[in-house]
């Protein structure tokens, strides 16, 4: 779904906020709220918005990742076991 077909002015969510919130909740997807000709907030079930939240979770983990790598603050996977049980630092 395209998010330009579901603008909406404020006016409208104030009028028809129950039907709205069905649709959205029946899957009709995210609809922009506009004030003044500018959009000013998205509706969203939430559903929707936890699994995009834990998306967003998961790519920040990577990101922080990738800097320890590139930061030299990993180590190999070769001798974890014995690292885990304190054999060898």
């Amino acid at each position: 779904m395209k998010l330009d077909q579901r603008i909406k002015p404020i006016s409208y969510l104030k009028a028809h906020s129950a039907e709205i919130i069905r649709e959205i909740g029946d899957g009709a997807g995210p609809m922009v709220i506009t004030q003044n000709g500018e959009a000013k907030a998205v509706l969203q079930d939430v559903a929707s918005y936890e699994r995009a939240q834990e998306t967003l979770a998961l790519l920040k983990l990577l990101a922080l990742g990738q800097a320890d790598v590139v930061a030299g603050r990993t180590r190999p996977v070769a001798g974890l076991a014995d690292r885990v049980r304190g054999k060898s630092n």
